[in-house]
């Protein structure tokens, strides 16, 4: 193997690839043609002595020589971008921090988080993008994204098999809620039991094989009636304020829940927990990432305390 040709170009078009998990996606991203990120693939391919992408019908996946060459690609990337804002003359405790999130933190726990940095470290720009978590777990992989804010349910399990494993912090832990328009019954008390759930009408986020149904009570022993689709978490809580059905959402987006929408805890049935955690990979994290991890920190502990 010989890397002393390989380029910055080749090392891109490869780390985009290996975040969007198709050649085709890459190119897109990148303006390029497909033959173009091929051709780069297969020089990098060539100077590694070894396949570096499984080529499969759904996309490809990267081999173990693969993770070698993402890991070190990244690490390589990161300092010449790194040079290149020193060149710049940013100020030391400025600087990009690239944060992904899904979707129900960009209702309240985002916005909170930035705005408090922008009033006590303005010299620090957060770029955001909202994605799923495969997607987002892929950016940080590839190193396209510093930080991850990230949903967890029960059991826990890593959020991908790769070695080493991300860095994890727990940011909260609280209970799956209810929201239900305020003329419904059930939203006479504060809480509901699981059973009183059944054959009501629900909005939910539309299904696939790839993405769980989000909104309707987990655990229904029944096939739930879903009168209204939408995948926007405001939008499903409007169409509940407008009286439209029952919908489940999250705890930390309580607080934006619009008059009409009453918001209600579920008793019975298999406790349904969801974590708020933030990811990166495994090594210290600059300044200012650090200092957006301590502002989301800081969001996560005061949406717990609320009601």
């Amino acid at each position: 193997m010989d890397f002393s040709d390989v380029s910055l170009v080749e090392l891109r078009v490869f780390r985009e690839v290996a975040e969007r998990g198709t050649l085709t996606a890459a190119a897109t991203a990148l303006g390029y043609t497909q033959s173009a990120v091929s051709r780069q693939i297969a020089s990098l391919e060539r100077a590694a002595g070894a396949p570096l992408l499984e080529r499969r019908r759904d996309g490809v996946r990267l081999t173990a020589a693969g993770h070698v060459v993402l890991r070190r690609a990244v690490t390589v990337l990161d300092e010449i971008d790194a040079t290149a804002r020193e060149l710049a003359g940013l100020p030391a405790e400025g600087g990009t921090v690239r944060l992904g999130w899904f979707a129900s933190a960009g209702a309240v726990l985002l916005p909170r988080a930035v705005a408090a940095l922008r009033r006590t470290h303005p010299a620090i720009t957060i770029t955001t993008r909202e994605g799923s978590t495969p997607a987002l777990v892929r950016a940080l992989r590839a190193g396209t994204l510093d930080l991850a804010l990230l949903a967890m349910e029960p059991p826990y399990r890593p959020l991908d098999t790769e070695s080493p494993s991300l860095a994890v912090q727990t940011l909260s832990e609280r209970s799956l809620l209810l929201a239900a328009p305020a003329s419904h019954p059930l939203a006479r008390a504060d809480s509901v039991d699981i059973a009183d759930l059944r054959g009501r009408h629900w909005i939910a986020a539309p299904s696939s094989a790839k993405e769980k149904l989000l909104g309707v009570w987990p655990g229904l022993d029944e096939r739930p009636e879903i009168t209204h689709t939408a995948r926007d978490w405001l939008a499903k809580l409007h169409l509940v304020a407008a009286g439209c059905g029952l919908t489940t959402i999250p705890a930390a987006l309580a607080a934006a829940a619009p008059p009409g929408a009453r918001i209600v805890s579920v008793r019975g049935g298999s406790q349904e927990r969801r974590r708020l955690v933030l990811a990166h990979l495994p090594r210290p994290l600059a300044e200012p990432a650090a200092r957006v991890a301590e502002a989301l920190r800081t969001a996560a502990a005061d949406a717990s305390r609320a009601p």
